[in-house]
């Protein structure tokens, strides 16, 4: 079995190719069980956690992503979360390779909301804000100038130094980027607006938006955590990556809990999508959003690259 460390797994997944990856992915057939999780006890501290992620082809490949979340790590200087990919043949199940679960996951995001953004934005958006300056931030400047033309990329977080150093590294890899003060400041100026916080109340109101912007929510998982309020969602027409999104997203619970979303509003998921030779949209003075939460599909569609990559 070939074993793919951090660089080794972000140099298999190029972010072209990880687009193309995907999409292939959300047009074929493939199992993806409900996520397993496993509290694990402590006596004396938070409970850690093991989450299991699988998904298969009915041919060809199956996989499975681990994580280990450990609060306690803080208290040791260690990281709350350890990750790591297996790819197996789905024939004889033998092992393949084993992929950087954190790498992998962060590429993946990106790529997919990229894969979203190319068919939902409008084809000539060319100023992209992106808020939340971290891991999937720094990817999402890249992976999103593999499918629009980008060019000028705003950066806007809390803390104004972790923004100031996403900048300075993108513009290291000859990208335009600036830091922005405020989020309303750089919707202003957006074509498309990417969001990947751990917010729990909005950081993106409806009164900001304007005609013809693609809005991207990535880091809301729980019903208590929001990125965009009601009024965003009313204005926009939904889009979400999976069924899976209405369960688990307080950006989509809570309007349809007042009433401001309705399930059978929802536009499409990535697999309508993908599949629907209506899209790219031709309606540029449509307000779009898409809300991800993230599927085995794309794990397994980024491990196969890599594999095939190698």
């Amino acid at each position: 079995m070939k074993v793919l460390d951090l660089e080794a797994t972000r140099a298999a997944l190029p972010f072209d190719k990880l687009v193309e990856a995907i999409d292939h992915g959300f047009r074929g057939e493939y199992e993806t069980p409900l996520r397993h999780q496993h509290n694990v006890g402590n006596t004396a501290a938070e409970d850690d956690v093991i989450l299991l992620m699988p998904a298969w082809q009915q041919e060809g490949f199956g996989g499975v992503k681990l994580v280990n979340v450990v609060p306690g790590n803080t208290s040791r200087d260690l990281p709350a979360i350890s990750s790591s990919y297996i790819l197996f043949d789905r024939d004889t199940g033998e092992h393949l390779m084993m992929l950087d679960g954190g790498e992998l996951t962060a590429r993946r995001t990106a790529a997919a909301s990229a894969l979203a953004a190319r068919r939902l934005a409008r084809p000539d958006s060319s100023a992209h804000l992106i808020i939340g300056a971290g891991r999937v931030g720094r990817n999402l400047a890249l992976s999103y100038r593999e499918v629009l033309p980008i060019e000028h990329t705003l950066v806007h977080d809390l803390r104004r130094e972790n923004a100031e150093r996403m900048a300075a590294d993108l513009n290291a890899l000859g990208i335009t980027a600036d830091v922005i003060d405020t989020a309303e400041e750089g919707i202003a100026e957006a074509d498309v607006v990417s969001c990947a916080t751990l917010a729990k109340s909005p950081v993106i109101k409806g009164k900001w938006l304007r005609s013809g912007q693609h809005i991207d929510l990535i880091g809301s998982f729980t019903p208590e955590m929001r990125e965009a309020d009601d009024h965003a969602i009313e204005r926009a027409s939904v889009f979400i990556d999976t069924e899976d999104a209405l369960r688990e997203s307080g950006d989509l619970i809570t309007p349809i809990q007042n009433g401001v979303l309705a399930r059978s509003e929802i536009a499409g998921t990535l697999k309508n999508i993908c599949a629907d030779k209506a899209f790219p949209r031709g309606n540029h003075e449509e307000i779009t959003l898409f809300k991800g939460v993230g599927t085995a599909i794309e794990d397994l569609s980024a491990a196969i690259l890599a594999y095939k990559q190698s």
